[in-house]
């Protein structure tokens, strides 16, 4: 199999599945079944075809904790188109196809969103190579989730007549239904959950769009028209592309031309588009609950409990969703979890941060936990990653108290450059230009302690970054 090049969604606000998820790390980024991430599952079930390096689209603001999810699965080839802003798959999906027809080459599209969950990576596979000799042929093709239940958060598609021994022609796409139309859709025999993968030649969907959403492919042209590369990012014009509808590629192109064909695709799917989903996914004990983490249940059944930092004991509830972060905690009916959206909205409305960052915040150097604060101190346990450093940087209002507890610190102070290993420490002041630097081969852990007027993020002023953000 030849030509194929995966093109993997990794957009999204995280809002469905807080607070595990943030705006700044959803649900893509996260472990939500098993040891890998979500990205890096979907990557990691690519294995078996025979596939070019990957093209990640993603947000701006995601796109070191990207790179550094790829580089842990040896997966860095990959080239990073940033999104300026998020405009819907449509204007993504074109992006891509773009940036794809510079090689010169004609390859074949497989679009994956990063944030799905498939049970059987082989049934899976075995569904793109049945797409193949379709989207080789100029066909549009989506894959049609075989559905097991009447599902009113899917919206679904229907088959029309067999194409070959491998696919559909697509009768018509519909709208999510309310309970009584889903449960005639899968009477009738005749419907299909939408996925949003899809498969097709650059060609063939530029085609497509230019003819139905000619507007979409301007604006992206423009766009890649002025493209920076920023080590292994690709950054395109924020004005240009801002241009763009936001639309989806369903609406844009899918819906309206007469080449979209389905093939089904029957291999335990979910996009984990909720918390109740995520308990359907897992691994359950007698009581149908799911207990992730440092968990005590008693008496207690139909229950997902996922503890992050601490322990969670339930005893006598039943059909509940319980999260907790080191910053947040969700309760939930089961029957309710869809509603999340409404905490998140409360968030945004009341001027809070927890919809946005978790307390442990990630950065393209390593990370650190915000482990206690006060009017006016904070302290902070940061990890650097081995060969990492942090920005030459000063503070207009705040002093810094930095104490090694793991691995060696290399502090540039002003004039001075220090070694610091554990149990020692230094004082950086108000106003010191100053940077830090893990040397060794293992990771640092300091602990710092701020003091000052101000301590927000935004009083750092970069003199010079390796990241690219001075």
């Amino acid at each position: 199999m030849t030509g194929i090049l995966p093109v993997i969604m990794a957009g999204g606000s995280g809002t469905r599945l807080w607070p595990l998820s943030r705006q700044l790390y959803p649900k893509q980024f996260h472990a939500l079944v098993g040891e890998r991430t979500m990205l890096q599952e979907t990557l990691l079930r690519l294995e078996g075809l025979e596939c070019a390096a990957p093209l990640l689209i993603c947000n701006e603001e995601h796109r070191f904790l990207a790179a550094e999810q790829m580089r842990l699965i040896d997966r860095d080839d990959a080239l990073i188109i940033l999104e300026p802003e998020g405009r819907n798959t449509a204007p993504a999906i074109t992006l891509a196809a773009i940036a794809a027809a510079r090689s010169g080459d004609d390859p074949i599209l497989l679009v994956l969103a990063a944030d799905h969950l498939i049970g059987q990576p082989d049934a899976f596979r075995a569904a793109v190579r049945a797409a193949l000799p379709l989207a080789a042929a100029g066909r549009l093709v989506t894959f049609g989730i075989v559905p097991d239940r009447p599902e009113t958060g899917y919206g679904y598609i229907r088959r029309g007549g067999p194409i070959e021994s491998s696919g559909f022609d697509v009768s018509r796409f519909e709208e999510k239904p309310n309970a009584a139309k889903a449960e005639e859709f899968i009477r009738s025999g005749e419907y299909l959950w939408n996925s949003g993968m899809f498969m097709f030649r650059v060609s063939s969907l530029l085609a497509e769009m230019k003819k139905h959403a000619p507007e979409v492919v301007a604006a992206c042209e423009a766009a890649m028209a002025e493209t920076r590369a920023d080590m292994q990012f690709q950054r395109v014009d924020g004005a240009a592309f801002a241009a763009s509808p936001s639309i989806s590629v369903d609406y844009a192109v899918m819906e309206k031309t007469d080449k979209a064909a389905v093939v089904p695709l029957d291999a335990r799917w979910s996009d984990i588009g909720s918390w109740s989903a995520l308990l359907d996914a897992q691994a359950q004990d007698g009581d149908c609950n799911s207990l992730i983490g440092d968990v005590i249940a008693a008496d207690t059944r139909n229950t997902l409990v996922r503890a992050g930092s601490r322990l969670v004991a339930v005893l006598g509830v039943e059909n509940l969703v319980v999260i907790e972060t080191k910053d947040a905690v969700l309760v939930a009916d089961k029957s309710k979890v869809q509603n999340v959206k409404e905490i998140v909205d409360r968030l945004k409305k009341d001027g809070r941060s927890e919809h946005v960052y978790h307390r442990e915040v990630y950065r393209p150097w390593g990370h650190y936990d915000s482990i206690d604060f006060g009017a006016r101190d904070q302290v902070k346990r940061i990890t650097v990653k081995p060969g990492a450093k942090l920005s030459v940087q000063m503070h207009h209002h705040r002093a810094e108290h930095w104490v090694v507890v793991r691995g060696t610190a290399k502090v540039h102070k002003g004039d001075e450059t220090l070694i610091l290993t554990e149990n020692q420490s230094t004082y950086i002041p108000l106003g010191e230009i100053h940077a830090l630097e893990n040397p060794g081969k293992i990771p640092l852990e300091i602990i710092e302690v701020q003091s000052g007027s101000y301590l927000g993020e935004d009083d750092i002023v970069r003199f010079e970054d390796r990241y690219g953000r001075s």
